[in-house]
This record gives C-alpha cells, sequence and structure tokens, in this order.
C-alpha cells in the first residue's frame, strides 16, 4: 500500500472504532511506538510490546468518544491530530485531549509512530 492509503485507512478505521485492524493490516511487526520521555510506556518496540500498551491504555481509561483527522502526507510519512474525551480510571478525573500522531511507512507498513501531547 502507499503511504496515503496507509492514512486514508487508518484514519477511516480509528474513526470507526477499529483499532485492531489498523495494527493487523496496517503495521509492522517490528512497529517501534514512541510516547514522550515522561509518559507511563515512552518507547515500545514490536507488535508483543505494543499490544501491552493498549492493554494498560485500556486498563486505565475510559474513551467517551474519540476523532481522527484527515491526515497530512509528506513521501513516506503522515500526521494525523486525535481528540479525545476520557476518564483516568485511578482517579476518576475526567478531561479532553488532543495529540499529534506523526508515522512512518516502509515497505507499505507503519514502521514507526510517535504521539506529541503536553503533560497534564
Amino acid at each position: 500500500m502507499k503511504t496515503q492509503e496507509i492514512a486514508n485507512n487508518l484514519v477511516e478505521w480509528c474513526n470507526k472504532g477499529d483499532y485492531g485492524r489498523c495494527y493487523q493490516e496496517l503495521y509492522s511487526p517490528n512497529i517501534v511506538s514512541i510516547e514522550p520521555e515522561w509518559a507511563e510506556n515512552p518507547r515500545a518496540e514490536g507488535m508483543e510490546a505494543v499490544a501491552k500498551k493498549g492493554e494498560w491504555w485500556e486498563e486505565n481509561f475510559e474513551v467517551h468518544s474519540s476523532t481522527v483527522s484527515e491526515p497530512t502526507v509528506a513521501d513516506n510519512w503522515f500526521s494525523v491530530r486525535f481528540d479525545m474525551d476520557t476518564t483516568h480510571k485511578p482517579s476518576g478525573q475526567r478531561s479532553r485531549m488532543q495529540e499529534i500522531g506523526v508515522y512512518q511507512v516502509k515497505d507499505g507498513k507503519i514502521v514507526q509512530e510517535q504521539f506529541f501531547y503536553d503533560q497534564e
């Protein structure tokens, strides 16, 4: 798949809540996922580690709503904006947040994702 097609699929499937399909069809098994260094899970390498990161997210956050913007594509890179309304389960604190996801594509698969957002 071309970068634009991968980006469009990621946006469409995330907006439908079909995150599993994204990981199965769009991601390389050797994916690297990067969060800010102060985050709970700042770096995950490989599909197993990324799956554990996702499990941590689901255990700690209830997502009330989430939308993903249209992608901006440049060669083998694309970015999207995530808008989320979540509740942090351990504290009960509800908040809205935005983050930018930047993705790198090689050989028709996402090989790296990096997220940028402010610390709450």
